[in-house]
């Protein structure tokens, strides 16, 4: 039987930019190249993923514009915190990316960095469509419309007590 401690995720960071800029096609997960004190500065939960993509070049997955802050404690040996990071997928996987890509209008974006198994830093990629203004505007009123309903059922709850 497998430790449930040794399955869990942590999650250090999220895009939350990206699900309401975004339809959301297609989720994967990459594992990220880093130095150590990179791995420090994730674990401290100093990442911005705000103005991320993901790109493939040469047949490798390449994740830009991510901003790892220093490490406090590092040395002269941090490197750049924007720096492009490769990230670890299968080569078919990779290819299969690769094609949908191709596809006009699609993006690959970073949604969330998690620690795995408290071990590894991984990177929750999205395959995904721009939004319209309009469209935009339809997630806000939906989301508007659900929490209203929420509203409502708590407090039909609270008067029948």
């Amino acid at each position: 039987m497998v430790d449930q401690r040794l399955r869990e995720e942590n999650t250090v960071a999220q895009n939350r930019k990206a699900r309401h800029e975004y339809f959301i096609l297609e989720t994967y997960e990459a594992g990220i190249v880093l130095t150590g004190t990179e791995i420090k500065s994730i674990r401290e939960s100093r990442v911005n993923l705000k103005d991320g993509y993901a790109r493939i070049e040469n047949g490798e997955i390449w994740l830009f514009k991510v901003h790892i802050s220093p490490y406090e404690k590092g040395s002269y040996y941090n490197p750049d915190p924007e720096r492009p990071r490769k990230l670890l997928m299968g080569k078919h996987e990779i290819i299969r990316l690769g094609s949908k890509l191709k596809e006009r209008g699609l993006t690959l974006v970073p949604l969330r960095i998690y620690i795995k198994n408290r071990r590894w830093a991984k990177v929750e990629l999205a395959l995904v469509k721009h939004k319209t203004k309009g469209d935009q505007r339809d997630s806000i009123a939906e989301r508007d419309a659900e929490r209203e309903m929420a509203r409502a059922v708590r407090r039909g709850r609270e008067e029948s007590d």
